[in-house]
Protein backbone atom coordinates (compact mmCIF):
# COMPACT_ATOMS: atom_id res chain seq x y z
CA UNK A 1 0.00 0.00 0.00
CA UNK A 2 1.20 3.68 -1.26
CA UNK A 3 1.57 6.66 1.03
CA UNK A 4 -1.84 7.45 2.79
CA UNK A 5 -3.46 4.38 1.15
CA UNK A 6 -3.10 6.09 -2.19
CA UNK A 7 -3.64 4.09 -5.51
CA UNK A 8 -4.72 4.93 -8.77
CA UNK A 9 -7.87 3.80 -7.51
CA UNK A 10 -8.30 5.36 -4.47
CA UNK A 11 -7.15 8.87 -6.33
CA UNK A 12 -9.93 8.47 -9.19
CA UNK A 13 -12.55 7.51 -6.71
CA UNK A 14 -11.80 11.15 -4.99
CA UNK A 15 -11.43 12.79 -8.24
CA UNK A 16 -14.97 11.80 -8.60
CA UNK A 17 -16.37 12.72 -5.65
CA UNK A 18 -14.23 15.91 -5.77
CA UNK A 19 -15.55 16.45 -9.20
CA UNK A 20 -18.87 16.08 -7.67
CA UNK A 21 -18.57 18.94 -5.15
CA UNK A 22 -16.26 21.28 -6.94
CA UNK A 23 -16.39 20.35 -10.62
CA UNK A 24 -15.43 18.00 -13.25
CA UNK A 25 -12.46 21.63 -14.51
CA UNK A 26 -11.87 21.66 -10.42
CA UNK A 27 -10.67 17.96 -10.22
CA UNK A 28 -6.85 18.68 -10.04
CA UNK A 29 -4.07 16.77 -8.36
CA UNK A 30 -3.19 19.72 -6.53
CA UNK A 31 -7.10 19.83 -5.52
CA UNK A 32 -6.83 15.74 -4.06
CA UNK A 33 -3.38 16.45 -2.74
CA UNK A 34 -5.22 19.19 -0.30
CA UNK A 35 -7.74 16.44 0.22
CA UNK A 36 -5.42 13.57 1.36
CA UNK A 37 -2.77 16.23 3.25
CA UNK A 38 -0.02 15.34 1.07
CA UNK A 39 2.29 16.78 -1.57
CA UNK A 40 1.11 16.92 -5.37
CA UNK A 41 4.36 15.19 -6.07
CA UNK A 42 3.09 12.39 -4.11
CA UNK A 43 0.22 11.38 -6.41
CA UNK A 44 2.31 11.44 -9.76
CA UNK A 45 3.48 7.88 -8.92
CA UNK A 46 -0.40 7.26 -9.25
CA UNK A 47 -1.38 9.76 -12.00
CA UNK A 48 0.42 10.86 -14.06
CA UNK A 49 -0.78 14.27 -14.36
CA UNK A 50 -4.54 16.26 -14.17
CA UNK A 51 -5.22 14.85 -17.82
CA UNK A 52 -4.34 11.02 -16.96
CA UNK A 53 -6.68 11.91 -13.40
CA UNK A 54 -9.40 13.34 -15.63
CA UNK A 55 -8.98 10.35 -18.03
CA UNK A 56 -9.23 8.08 -14.95
CA UNK A 57 -12.81 10.03 -13.68
CA UNK A 58 -14.55 9.62 -17.34
CA UNK A 59 -13.85 5.75 -17.66
CA UNK A 60 -15.21 5.37 -13.99
CA UNK A 61 -17.83 7.89 -15.04
CA UNK A 62 -18.84 5.56 -17.91
CA UNK A 63 -19.16 2.50 -16.34
CA UNK A 64 -21.02 3.49 -13.80
CA UNK A 65 -23.37 5.18 -16.09
CA UNK A 66 -23.18 2.44 -18.66
CA UNK A 67 -24.22 0.26 -15.48
CA UNK A 68 -27.02 2.58 -14.19
CA UNK A 69 -28.69 2.49 -18.04
CA UNK A 70 -28.36 -1.20 -18.71
CA UNK A 71 -30.29 -2.15 -15.26
CA UNK A 72 -33.01 0.55 -16.12
CA UNK A 73 -33.43 -0.91 -19.48
CA UNK A 74 -33.79 -4.68 -19.29
CA UNK A 75 -36.60 -6.37 -20.13
CA UNK A 76 -38.26 -3.24 -21.65
CA UNK A 77 -38.93 -2.45 -24.92
CA UNK A 78 -40.31 1.00 -26.84
CA UNK A 79 -41.70 3.73 -24.77
CA UNK A 80 -40.72 2.30 -21.59
CA UNK A 81 -37.32 1.71 -22.55
CA UNK A 82 -36.86 5.31 -23.61
CA UNK A 83 -38.05 6.65 -20.95
CA UNK A 84 -36.03 4.51 -18.06
CA UNK A 85 -32.93 5.16 -20.37
CA UNK A 86 -33.41 8.75 -20.43
CA UNK A 87 -34.48 9.00 -16.22
CA UNK A 88 -31.00 6.83 -15.58
CA UNK A 89 -29.00 9.40 -17.48
CA UNK A 90 -30.89 12.21 -15.94
CA UNK A 91 -30.87 10.91 -12.40
CA UNK A 92 -27.12 10.30 -13.19
CA UNK A 93 -26.40 13.91 -13.81
CA UNK A 94 -28.37 15.15 -11.06
CA UNK A 95 -26.96 13.12 -8.30
CA UNK A 96 -23.68 12.87 -9.89
CA UNK A 97 -22.86 15.89 -12.20
CA UNK A 98 -19.09 16.03 -12.19
CA UNK A 99 -19.21 12.48 -12.85
CA UNK A 100 -21.24 13.42 -15.78
CA UNK A 101 -19.70 16.24 -17.13
CA UNK A 102 -16.63 13.61 -17.12
CA UNK A 103 -18.34 11.37 -19.06
CA UNK A 104 -18.44 13.90 -21.93
CA UNK A 105 -14.74 14.17 -21.59
CA UNK A 106 -12.80 13.49 -25.08
CA UNK A 107 -10.72 10.81 -24.59
CA UNK A 108 -8.14 9.46 -26.51
CA UNK A 109 -8.33 6.74 -29.62
CA UNK A 110 -6.99 4.04 -26.69
CA UNK A 111 -8.85 5.21 -23.59
CA UNK A 112 -12.30 5.44 -25.87
CA UNK A 113 -11.98 1.94 -27.26
CA UNK A 114 -11.47 0.93 -24.06
CA UNK A 115 -14.05 2.50 -22.35
CA UNK A 116 -17.67 2.06 -21.81
CA UNK A 117 -18.76 4.34 -24.82
CA UNK A 118 -19.22 1.42 -26.71
CA UNK A 119 -21.76 0.18 -24.21
CA UNK A 120 -23.52 3.32 -24.26
CA UNK A 121 -23.95 3.37 -28.31
CA UNK A 122 -25.39 -0.59 -27.86
CA UNK A 123 -27.78 0.45 -25.25
CA UNK A 124 -29.18 3.52 -27.18
CA UNK A 125 -29.63 0.76 -29.97
CA UNK A 126 -31.44 -1.70 -27.80
CA UNK A 127 -33.77 1.11 -26.85
CA UNK A 128 -34.46 2.02 -30.76
CA UNK A 129 -34.57 -1.76 -31.38
CA UNK A 130 -38.17 -1.29 -30.29
CA UNK A 131 -39.26 1.37 -32.58
CA UNK A 132 -37.80 -0.50 -35.93
CA UNK A 133 -35.52 2.55 -37.58
CA UNK A 134 -33.10 1.05 -40.54
CA UNK A 135 -29.19 2.19 -40.77
CA UNK A 136 -28.30 4.98 -40.95
CA UNK A 137 -31.55 6.63 -39.55
CA UNK A 138 -30.59 4.56 -36.12
CA UNK A 139 -27.18 6.70 -36.11
CA UNK A 140 -29.08 10.10 -36.25
CA UNK A 141 -32.04 8.65 -33.67
CA UNK A 142 -28.63 7.77 -31.04
CA UNK A 143 -27.40 11.11 -31.74
CA UNK A 144 -30.61 12.97 -31.48
CA UNK A 145 -30.99 11.28 -27.87
CA UNK A 146 -27.36 12.08 -26.80
CA UNK A 147 -28.17 15.70 -27.54
CA UNK A 148 -31.77 16.49 -26.13
CA UNK A 149 -30.05 14.30 -22.73
CA UNK A 150 -27.55 16.02 -22.49
CA UNK A 151 -28.71 19.30 -23.03
CA UNK A 152 -31.94 18.87 -21.14
CA UNK A 153 -29.68 17.66 -17.94
CA UNK A 154 -26.94 20.40 -18.47
CA UNK A 155 -28.89 23.16 -18.24
CA UNK A 156 -31.14 21.13 -15.36
CA UNK A 157 -27.90 20.78 -13.85
CA UNK A 158 -26.90 24.48 -14.25
CA UNK A 159 -30.26 26.15 -12.80
CA UNK A 160 -31.46 27.13 -16.41
CA UNK A 161 -35.09 25.91 -15.58
CA UNK A 162 -34.99 27.03 -12.02
CA UNK A 163 -36.67 30.32 -12.86
CA UNK A 164 -39.72 29.38 -14.51
CA UNK A 165 -42.97 27.38 -14.86
CA UNK A 166 -43.57 24.48 -15.20
CA UNK A 167 -41.67 22.40 -13.38
CA UNK A 168 -38.69 20.86 -15.06
CA UNK A 169 -39.84 17.59 -14.78
CA UNK A 170 -43.09 18.65 -16.46
CA UNK A 171 -41.25 19.37 -19.55
CA UNK A 172 -38.72 16.72 -19.40
CA UNK A 173 -41.99 14.09 -19.65
CA UNK A 174 -43.25 16.07 -22.15
CA UNK A 175 -40.26 15.59 -24.34
CA UNK A 176 -39.92 12.14 -23.77
CA UNK A 177 -43.58 11.92 -25.02
CA UNK A 178 -42.09 13.50 -28.11
CA UNK A 179 -39.54 12.12 -28.67
CA UNK A 180 -41.40 8.90 -28.37
CA UNK A 181 -43.69 10.07 -31.09
CA UNK A 182 -40.80 11.28 -33.44
CA UNK A 183 -39.22 7.80 -33.01
CA UNK A 184 -42.47 5.76 -33.92
CA UNK A 185 -43.20 8.19 -37.45
CA UNK A 186 -39.30 8.86 -37.66
CA UNK A 187 -38.70 9.50 -41.76
CA UNK A 188 -37.13 6.82 -43.80
CA UNK A 189 -34.69 8.26 -46.16
CA UNK A 190 -32.36 5.90 -48.45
Amino acid sequence: MARAGLTTETLVRAGAELADEIGFEHATPTELARRFGVRTASLYSHVRNAHDLKTGIALLALEELADRVSEAVAGRAGKDALTAFADAYRDYALQHPGRFAAAQFRLDPEAAAASAGARHAQLSRAVLRGYDLPEPQQTHAVRLLGSVFSGFVGLEGAGGFSHSAPDAQESWTAILDALDALLRTWPARS
